[in-house]
């Protein structure tokens, strides 16, 4: 009986072992890019908009197989909380509470099918009657094998 199970064992072994040498090559284990070297990219890090203005946002996205979809945040961040993906520390007000005129914008966008790189333009409408303040202006890239990279950009919105 003894024998009959460590048979049964390696032949499982096996089975699981032959079941996961698939082509390992012709899987996409790599992030999207963001691009950051963009003349014309926006925002950047410390921008400054006015309520009422539109923020032209602009970026580059690429991937070595597929981009699938990229999502804009804009959220506030009037207590001072960090995303961890920028070097630069920009002048932030003091810390206050957010009112129920906060501005949360939160939109995904389709990028075409078979897509390596796609050049994204996005016009953003500030409201004119949003609380004024620091705010984290959050882009997110997926690429179609599911893999996700993002940016959070300190900006301000002034009056």
């Amino acid at each position: 009986m003894r024998i009959r199970h460590f048979c049964v064992f390696v032949l499982s072994l096996m089975f699981v072992s032959l079941a996961s040498c698939g082509d390992s090559d012709s899987k996409d284990i790599a992030y999207p890019v963001i691009s950051d070297t963009l003349t014309t990219a926006s925002p950047v890090e410390c921008d400054r908009f006015y309520r009422g203005e539109t923020i032209h946002f602009h970026a580059l996205f690429t991937d070595n197989v597929e981009l699938g979809n990229f999502n804009i945040e804009v959220h506030n961040n009037f207590e001072h909380h960090s995303h961890g993906t920028s070097a630069t520390d920009c002048e932030l007000d003091p810390v206050k509470s957010a009112t129920s005129k906060v501005w949360v914008y939160n939109e995904s966008f389709s990028i075409p099918a078979n897509s390596a790189a796609y050049d994204a333009y996005v016009d953003i409408p500030i409201p004119d009657d949003i609380d004024t303040g620091d705010y984290h202006f959050v882009v997110r890239v997926t690429d179609a094998a599911g893999w996700q990279f993002y940016k959070a950009f300190s900006v301000k919105i002034l009056e």
